[in-house]
């Protein structure tokens, strides 16, 4: 099975993360960020992937640490449910309309981490959420799993609809770029021979 576990410890921050790229979208999530959760939830079901994390962290002064090492504990395990990468797709791309906001998410496993992030959020904060870290949440996800990730907003003007429609975009492009291609026969999709980090 293709399932990645890791567990995070800082001065800051406590993470468990689990991801299984064959599940049915169950979603057990406990960040101490209820916006997280249901972004995280957002992941689970649209990308069909059990996803698991339990963080405790130093949201009394504020949710960046803990949305950091989130991000950071989720690629981790993504790069590890991943192993060698014979036979995915590799690449994934899927545009998500919410309401009048509509966002396109491109991505390629290719190791090689990168982030192309254009969202104008209109507001600072959704609820308790500052706007800023979703774009951190991405960086570090990219980082640590070796992603090349381009998010696009092409409408919108409600900040939940925004951001939310980005994890749905994201999920289903995710989802394409981790299934199997039976015509590849279990081979890395890639001219080079391997896909890592190094």
């Amino acid at each position: 099975s293709r399932v990645g576990t890791v567990s995070r410890e800082t001065k800051e921050t406590s993470v468990e993360v689990s991801i299984d790229l064959d599940g049915t979208g169950i979603c057990e999530c406990d960040t101490g960020i209820p916006f997280l959760d249901h972004m995280l939830d957002q992941l689970a079901s649209h990308g069909l992937f059990d996803v698991r994390v339990k963080a405790k962290g130093d949201t009394h002064i504020d949710d960046h640490h803990t949305n950091e090492d989130v991000g950071l504990a989720m690629g981790t395990a993504l790069l590890k449910a991943l192993g060698d990468r014979k036979g995915i797709r590799r690449f994934g791309d899927f545009s998500a309309p919410l309401d009048e906001a509509l966002v396109h998410v491109v991505l390629d496993l290719s190791g090689r981490p990168y982030l192309g992030y254009d969202l104008e959020i209109p507001t600072d904060r959704i609820g308790n959420y500052d706007t800023q870290l979703v774009e951190h949440f991405f960086q570090s996800m990219a980082n640590t799993s070796g992603m090349t990730l381009h998010i696009r907003q092409l409408a919108g003007k409600n900040s939940h609809h925004i951001v939310e429609a980005t994890f749905k975009a994201f999920a289903r492009a995710l989802r394409q770029a981790t299934e199997y291609d039976p015509r590849r026969l279990g081979s890395i999709p890639s001219s080079k021979g391997v896909l890592s980090r190094a």
